[in-house]
């Protein structure tokens, strides 16, 4: 096949793994969005939606594209029937947003009917999707009182701890939190829980966020349960002396740099695509630091928001999320075995699991299939 040359090449090379991105744009409300669907194998792609004051549209390409396919295997990872997607608003969550601008984001997620469902993620709230909701059933993790599950930053939450519990595990034979200390970059909606819980288990914590807010709750927490606490900066927080990392912020803080900073002997957290490149897993493995797949350890958002398609039940979400803690255990143990990074052993049991369903998919493809719940 001829290849087209100059920018149009480019354009295509860079989403060349994905089936479908679409560039978002109104003018009236200021809406900016792409939305990227990376696969649709397993079922209707789902991802949240982040909004974020990307510097360029090429950083926001960037970030969708590594989110949508981080989200096709943490579905297969979480054992879910669906594919991964991503959608990313350009703008300051601070000052943008407005019901307009939700809705004309939600009429933009209906014309593609029914192949991306999508909900809350880094800078937007449960709150801002009521409004999309009214142009689009394709939304997931609203209020309980809208017909959605509620906030799915309590399942993700759970899902780190279980994933906690697993690396401890693997490295000290024993998944007791107690007794260690934790470095833990943001405290936003998932990273204070994580924080709070560790308190409440007697560990002892090293913290940052810009949010004050956030660092006077966690540290009053840390007073009324004995535990010591050290408030950092953002940059100082890679050197700590901790025994596990646990990013809750932004992806891509695993690299050249801060691996070189790094005190710790495992790293499980909640925020996407951790690892700048693939082959920062290996430096991390070649330090004796133990990585838990981020798709892996922060699926419990997905589980919840994926039930809900077939109506919310808290119990089940529950029980599938403690299933966190054996996947990631039979992870670290398949590269062990293998002599492989955990990523790569991550990224191995999710391809072949795609694959294995893809076949199977396509032999009963006669069979009818269940129709997904609507609400209007």
């Amino acid at each position: 096949m001829q290849r087209i040359k100059g920018g149009e090449s480019d354009m295509f090379d860079k989403i060349r793994e994905h089936e479908q991105v679409v560039f978002c744009n109104d003018e009236s409300t200021g809406l900016k969005a792409i939305i990227a669907i990376h696969s649709t194998r397993l079922g209707p792609a789902l991802g949240g939606c982040r909004m974020y004051p990307y510097e360029n549209v090429d950083a926001a390409l960037e970030d969708v594209l590594r989110l949508s396919k981080g989200m096709t295997y943490k579905c297969a990872a979480a054992d879910v029937d669906f594919g991964g997607g991503k959608a990313v608003i350009i703008g300051n969550p601070e000052k943008d947003k407005s019901p307009e601008l939700f809705r004309a984001f939600g009429q933009f997620v209906e014309s593609l009917n029914g192949r991306f469902y999508t909900g809350t993620d880094m800078g937007t709230v449960p709150e801002d999707f009521i409004h999309a909701l009214k142009e689009t059933n394709c939304i997931v993790g609203v209020d309980e009182v809208y017909g959605g599950s509620g906030d799915s930053s309590v399942p993700t939450a759970q899902g780190v701890i279980y994933g906690l519990k697993a690396t401890n595990q693997a490295i000290w034979g024993s998944d007791v939190l107690a007794g260690k200390a934790y470095s833990i970059q943001g405290l936003g909606k998932v990273g204070l829980k994580v924080a709070e819980v560790l308190l409440e288990n007697g560990a002892d914590l090293y913290v940052t966020d810009i949010n004050t807010k956030a660092i006077d709750a966690v540290t009053e927490k840390a007073k009324e349960a004995g535990a010591g606490i050290k408030v950092v900066s953002s940059d100082e927080i890679y050197a700590q002396p901790a025994d596990v990392f646990i990013p809750c912020a932004m992806g891509g803080i695993i690299n050249d740099e801060t691996i070189e900073l790094l005190k710790v002997q495992g790293v499980a957290g909640s925020a996407n695509n951790q690892l700048k490149e693939a082959r920062h897993g290996k430096l991390l493995q070649e330090k004796g630091i133990l990585y838990a797949p981020d798709y892996i350890v922060n699926a419990g958002g997905l589980i919840q928001v994926a039930d809900e398609l077939y109506s919310p039940n808290k119990e089940r979400v529950l029980r599938k999320t403690r299933a966190i803690y054996t996947s990631l255990l039979n992870v670290y143990q398949q590269a062990e075995r293998e002599g492989m990074t955990t990523i790569e052993a991550a990224d191995y049991f999710c391809e072949t699991r795609i694959e294995a369903r893809t076949r199977r998919n396509s032999f009963f493809s006669h069979m009818k299939r269940p129709k997904w719940a609507v609400r209007i």
